[in-house]
C-alpha cells in the first residue's frame, strides 16, 4: 500500500507541476556527523530588512543574523549615518548656518562658529560667542581660548575679508 500511495503522490505532483520529496524508507533523519547548526530551533521571517539606505561608513552592518523563532532580527541598523547639516551648506561645515567649506569646526561653545560664509571661518574657538557672521576666509579664528566665565566672549564676529579677528579674548581668567 505504501508503494501505491508514493506512486499516486509522485503522478499527482507531476500533473500540477508541483515538486515533492517522497522518502523510500520510513527512517529517521539524521544530521550530518560533525556539522552544527548555529541556530538549534527553526526560524520564520528572521533576519530580514536588515543594513539599508544607510550613508556613510560602516553603518548598517552585522544585523539580523543568528535568530530563532519567529520574525526576529527584522528592520535593524537601516537609514543611519547621515550627515546632520544644522542648515549648513557646503563641505565639512559645523556650527549651524554656515556657507561654503570648514566653517565652524572645533569650537567650544554651540554659540560660536556660526552663520559663516567662505572657508574656515570661526573654527577654533573657546568660550562663548566668538566667530560669527564672518564672509571671506580664516576669519574669526582661536578667540576666547582659556577664558573662564563670562571672560573671552564676543570676539572675531562680523568680519569680511581674510585673516580678520582672530586669536583675541584669550586666556583670561
Amino acid at each position: 500500500m505504501k508503494k501505491l500511495n508514493r506512486i499516486l503522490v509522485a503522478a499527482v505532483c507531476v500533473d500540477i507541476g508541483v515538486i515533492a520529496a517522497i522518502p523510500l524508507a520510513a527512517q529517521p533523519i539524521r544530521a550530518v556527523p560533525g556539522l552544527q547548526s548555529p541556530t538549534p530551533v527553526a526560524c520564520f521571517g528572521c533576519g530580514n530588512g536588515n543594513g539599508n539606505g544607510n550613508i556613510g561608513i560602516s553603518n548598517g552592518n552585522l544585523n539580523g543574523n543568528l535568530n530563532t523563532g519567529g520574525g526576529n532580527g527584522n528592520g535593524n541598523g537601516n537609514g543611519n549615518g547621515a550627515p546632520q547639516t544644522n542648515g549648513n551648506i557646503g563641505f565639512m561645515n559645523g556650527g549651524t548656518g554656515n556657507t561654503g567649506a570648514f566653517n565652524g569646526l572645533g569650537n567650544s561653545s554651540s554659540t560660536s562658529g556660526n552663520n559663516n560664509a567662505g572657508a574656515f571661518n570661526g573654527n577654533g574657538n573657546g568660550s562663548t560667542n566668538n566667530g560669527n557672521g564672518n564672509l571671506g576666509s580664516f576669519n574669526g579664528y582661536a578667540n576666547g581660548v582659556g577664558s573662564t566665565g563670562t571672560n573671552g566672549t564676543s570676539n572675531g564676529n562680523g568680519n569680511i575679508g581674510a585673516l580678520n579677528g582672530n586669536f583675541n579674548g584669550r586666556f583670561n581668567r
